[in-house]
């Protein structure tokens, strides 16, 4: 992977929807060389998907959290496919420190979200912290381009 890979993936974390031509004259390439170069990251793996960002609370989910669970790693078999099929999960790590995972999740409301904590404590000990407001949005892999460094 070159620079221009590089520059091409932090376009497209930017704007997924950002036209062909636009591309290559960012990048100095024509469109056929943008394409094919789009078509090989894909295949290679690095770039996985596209997708659309969306207002969470515009779509009423106005409680983001964060939650950390204290689990038995035994207990991993049965609580995987359980927080997968969680659709307020948006997001699940296993983690290193005092707890060994770290649950992003959004809610409608604070009953919702504690309604949901109360089902998620038979897997272990939790602590949640509810987000006041958020200062760097999710901004994708940075791709670390030297002008930006």
């Amino acid at each position: 992977m070159d620079r221009i890979d590089r520059k091409i993936i932090d376009i497209l974390q930017k704007d997924a929807r950002a036209p062909l031509k636009e591309i290559a004259d960012r990048v100095f390439l024509s469109s056929p060389a943008v394409s094919a170069r789009i078509a090989r990251l894909e295949k290679e793996g690095c770039l996985t998907g596209y997708q659309a960002q969306v207002d969470a609370a515009k779509l009423g989910y106005l409680v983001k959290a964060f939650i950390n669970l204290d689990m038995d790693p035994q207990r991993k078999p049965e609580f995987y496919p359980y927080i997968e099929s969680c659709p307020h999960v948006v997001e699940c790590c296993c983690v290193t420190g005092d707890y060994s995972m770290l649950i992003q999740v959004l809610f409608g409301t604070t009953q919702e979200l504690d309604a949901f904590i109360n089902r998620l404590q038979q897997f272990g000990r939790t602590r949640t912290q509810i987000v006041f407001s958020t200062t760097v949005e999710h901004r994708g892999v940075p791709v670390c381009l030297d002008e930006e460094e």
